[in-house]
């Protein structure tokens, strides 16, 4: 008779160090004992995958933190909320902004003037950026490459801080 552990024993064997993983990922019983659970289902049901002969728990781990990983970005995609309406009224206008204190009106219609004086390629960019695009967006949405978009923030933003080093404390 062989001895040799079954492959749902060797799952069954390693669920204390699963939990263990899980909770450092999670912080949360309850969803590390979900994620435990879905490890355990995924492992079995791919047990043909598995190679003879290779670092069982290690195979484990990375189908747990996979799985983590996978349900983390699912999670992030369902709570991003997408604007499409046309309004930028309130992008626009931030409700706290240096721009409300007589100091920082002054200083945000400078700066305003100074930008003014940049190719509209730059301040288009540099001001998507501020408005919180994210590069990839600004990309896609001037039709550029990425690394462009990159270059051209940095550079207007290198080129306002020598023009308004004034202005620094």
């Amino acid at each position: 008779m062989d001895n040799k552990p079954t492959f749902k024993n060797s799952v069954l064997g390693i669920q204390s160090n699963l939990m263990s993983f899980a909770m450092k990922l999670t912080l949360d019983k309850e969803v590390a004992q979900d994620l435990v659970q879905e490890t355990t289902l995924k492992a079995l049901d791919n047990e043909e995958k598995y190679a003879e002969n290779t670092n069982f728990k290690g195979w484990m781990l990375t189908i747990m933190r996979n799985i983590f990983i996978n349900n983390y970005r699912k999670a992030a995609r369902e709570n991003t909320m997408v604007d499409t309406t046309t309004d930028l009224y309130h992008i626009a206008n931030a409700t706290d902004t240096s721009c409300s204190t007589p100091d920082g009106a002054i200083a945000c219609t400078e700066i305003s003037r100074i930008l003014a004086g940049f190719p509209a390629e730059s301040r288009e960019a540099f001001n998507m950026h501020i408005a919180g695009y994210k590069y990839e967006e600004i990309a896609e949405r001037l039709s550029m490459p990425l690394g462009t978009v990159k270059a051209r923030i940095f550079n207007t933003r290198k080129k306002l801080r020598e023009l308004l080093k004034d202005y620094r404390d």
